[in-house]
């Protein structure tokens, strides 16, 4: 039996690759230092792959910053607005990323999106009209030769054309039809180098498959793997689907031109069926997707030899796989060195994924595996987890009624009682929550965790950049201030931290997107609150100021979607356990008179399955209402507010606004305000800011810019329920430039007012 994964991480075991590019951003390297570093971490990754015994090791899997965005440039799919700049290759590719603003010219980024259920975010590529796409770049032939040249055989992988097409934008008037035949065309290209280069194997990625799909939708794919795989000479062909199932098309795709096919036995929730009830032909290889991909805990060998057991009555030669990339867990345990064995024997991270398809294809080839130690010791793991059950918490999720999911009294009633409470003026401006966490901030946070400075050194600074952080919003203007959230190392973590039930890392960094890189905590266990978690902080800020001051929370839904879940109880048990303790801190700031508070569910998108057949059956249907159960004993004068950003929200938008929020902000600007039409079709009542500029990129958005962004919202939002805010929090930008963009968005606002004749 044979082993595969469908992809690695790519920052390097200690984020070297995000070091290194935020460098190069600030000039400190040059490119040619940056490859260097690249180099290493793909050679340091192909020969820890190798020496496990992995037998198909991808390349083309690293990217400076995302694989879409390196397919659109393979493929000769840069904007004009990014060419025109003139910079270097490498340039024009961040320009695409992060925007530009220098000698060259001003431009935005592209647009940013989440990658599927996953909290990896993706570049949409935009084509227009005129673009020729073409075989124009050498990165996947570069590397592969790359990893060729240190003894490594290695399976090229690529974003596929069905994928590329249906993820990317159209900027005028054609399709992605108008497109298909010369992208096959580039494909076919690119196949046909790959075979000349000596590659055995490519990987076409195609998650977009598990979607329900339309007619035009495998017209659309035939057509473009007929024309692929006509002239692909020997090489062979292995077509890879992650995140769900294929069943719409299943009986005709395995009879196509491919040499072996992925599928998810994880996610997919009928893959098993579907091998079972049409059989798998017996010239293809099966990729069975049998070990989680997403998550970090331990494989669990009875289970997956079972189902490796049942697949082979239908059909052949079956490759042991990753569900999906391993891009989305940390990269090695080995960095691990304050969590005991009795906790990280439980979990395996890249690394040791690839350990786990080793000792499986051992297994799986053992008629009598299951008298192995190695069997034996991995049954053991799962028989017992100490620590993990809470009877009080269980019993107070057993309690939870309708009552407490509505909130008393009706939206209309409340919105009345608030706009007369708050008297705030017509677009009031605010930011979504975090201020620049500047080297100071960080450097104030290591210390006191290292013991370097007392608690009462630690506090004192976070209280001095507090009242730093409030004068500044009074003088640029804001209308609802935050306290900057400079004791916060991640809007997840710092909650999980002061939970009964979470578990906490050291190294194990997850990339999001580009250099941007998340820790998520463990839920090892039953979740509850020990004592109030912001409250302290709000006051302090709200005491400095006569504006209102936001509480800032993070929702149940994105604590549990940017942690690493637990598998031995439902999802909606574990949100519903967090919701109870969120709840908690929510009527503890009211009670200390916090009077708006904002609960961010910037990642409710995040689990929605693929398939709209199951998105009430078996998330919406629980996920809105934990929502509902964080908010739903405050009084009618408090104003509770939420954030969601770079998600496809525009076919959930009845959902959102039965979130019940006062306020919802979202993410817009990237997406050019495409949220506004499905806003004004839904006849969406929560009062809403969509943001007016794009915080991800380090370029200052004018105030004609703002006003003109104001002026489109205005066509499909009434007047008076815009609100004027950033996308997303402010933690990652500079200072000066974060100062720059607030004062010309509140700029903006008062614009707008002088307009409507409202100041």
């Amino acid at each position: 039996m044979l082993t595969s994964i469908i992809g690695y991480p790519r920052v390097g075991a200690l984020r070297e690759l995000k070091f290194a590019t935020e460098k190069y951003f600030r000039h400190e390297i040059s490119v040619e230092e940056l490859e260097n570093i690249a180099k290493k971490i793909r050679k340091t990754a192909w020969l820890v792959q190798s020496e496990s015994g992995l037998d198909f090791i991808p390349s083309n899997d690293f990217s400076f910053y995302d694989n879409m965005l390196d397919t659109a440039a393979l493929f000769g799919a840069v904007p004009k607005r990014y060419s025109k700049l003139n910079l270097p290759q490498l340039d024009t590719y961040f320009a695409m990323a992060r925007g530009y603003q220098g000698e060259n010219g001003d431009t935005k980024a592209l647009a940013m999106k989440k990658w599927f259920n996953t909290n990896y975010h993706y570049m949409v590529p935009e084509i227009e009209d005129d673009m020729k796409l073409v075989l124009a770049g050498t990165k996947p032939f570069d590397e592969f030769a790359e990893a060729k040249s240190i003894g490594v055989q290695t399976k090229p992988v690529l974003i596929g054309a069905f994928t590329f097409l249906k993820l990317a934008r159209f900027t005028g008037n054609k399709t992605a039809e108008d497109f298909s035949n010369e992208l096959a065309e580039a494909y076919s290209a690119y196949l046909k180098k790959m075979d000349a280069l000596g590659a055995a194997w490519v990987q076409f990625d195609e998650p977009y498959l598990v979607h329900d799909l339309t007619t035009e939708d495998i017209y659309l794919f035939e057509k473009l793997y007929k024309k692929i795989l006509e002239n692909k000479g020997n090489v062979k062909v292995l077509l890879q689907t992650y995140f769900g199932d294929i069943r719409d098309y299943y009986k005709k795709i395995v009879f196509l031109d491919f040499d072996g096919i992925g599928l998810d036995f994880s996610e997919g929730k009928k893959s098993f069926a579907l091998v079972k009830e049409n059989g798998f032909p017996q010239d293809k290889l099966l990729f069975a997707g049998v070990v989680n991909g997403k998550n970090i805990w331990r494989n669990h060998y009875a289970k997956t030899l079972d189902i490796i057991s049942r697949l082979k009555k239908y059909c052949g030669e079956i490759v042991l796989n990753t569900s999906c990339s391993l891009l989305h867990v940390p990269y090695t345990l080995q960095n691990e060195t304050k969590l005991s064995d009795d906790y990280t024997k439980h979990f395996a991270f890249a690394q040791e994924k690839l350990y786990e398809l080793a000792e499986l294809k051992k297994l799986a080839d053992d008629s009598n595996y299951f008298d192995t130690e190695v069997f034996r010791n991995n049954a053991a793991l799962f028989e017992h987890r100490a620590d993990c059950h809470d009877a009080a918490v269980q019993k107070r999720v057993s309690e939870i009624g309708d009552s407490d999911f509505t909130r008393l009294p009706a939206f209309a009633e409340r919105e009345a009682v608030q706009k007369k409470e708050f008297d705030l003026p017509k677009f009031p401006a605010t930011t979504i929550g975090s201020f620049p966490q500047t080297a100071d901030v960080k450097a104030n946070r290591t210390a006191f965790r290292k013991g370097e400075i007392t608690e009462e050194q630690y506090v004192e600074f976070n209280r001095e950049k507090i009242a730093e952080c409030v004068a500044l919003q009074e003088e640029i203007g804001l209308d609802v201030l935050v306290h900057g959230e400079f004791e916060r190392n991640d809007m997840v973590e710092y909650f999980g931290e002061q939970l009964n039930g979470y578990l906490f890392t050291e190294k194990a960094w997850v990339q999001s997107y580009g250099t941007r890189c998340v820790k998520p905590p463990i839920i090892w266990g039953d979740i509850s609150r020990r004592s109030p978690m912001t409250v302290e902080w709000s006051v302090y800020a709200q005491s400095l100021t006569k504006k209102p001051m936001k509480g800032m929370l993070t929702g149940p839904v994105t604590i549990l979607n940017w942690s690493f879940p637990r598998e031995d109880i439902s999802l909606k048990e574990s949100a519903f356990q967090i919701a109870l303790a969120i709840r908690d801190e929510v009527l503890d700031l009211e009670k200390n008179g916090i009077r708006i508070i904002q609960v961010d569910e910037a990642a409710l998108r995040e689990k929605l399955p693929l398939r709209k057949s199951d998105w009430y059956g078996e998330y919406l249907d629980w996920a809105i209402p934990a929502f509902r159960l964080v908010h739903s004993g405050v009084k009618a004068q408090t104003q509770i507010h939420t954030h969601m950003c770079y998600s496809e929200f525009t076919d959930i938008i009845p959902a959102i606004d039965d979130m019940d929020a006062d306020v919802i902000t979202f993410e817009a600007s990237r997406s050019d305000l495409l949220i506004l039409n499905s806003l004004k079709e839904n006849h969406f009542k929560t009062e809403v800011g969509p943001g007016v500029y794009d915080i991800h990129s380090p370029r200052v958005p004018g105030v004609s810019e703002i006003k003109n962004a104001l002026d489109k919202m205005l066509e499909k939002i009434e007047e008076n329920k815009l609100w004027v805010n950033p996308d997303c929090g402010l933690k990652t930008r500079g200072e000066t430039e974060t100062a720059a963009s607030l004062k010309n968005m509140v700029a903006a606002a008062v614009q707008l007012r002088n307009e409507k004749g409202c100041n």
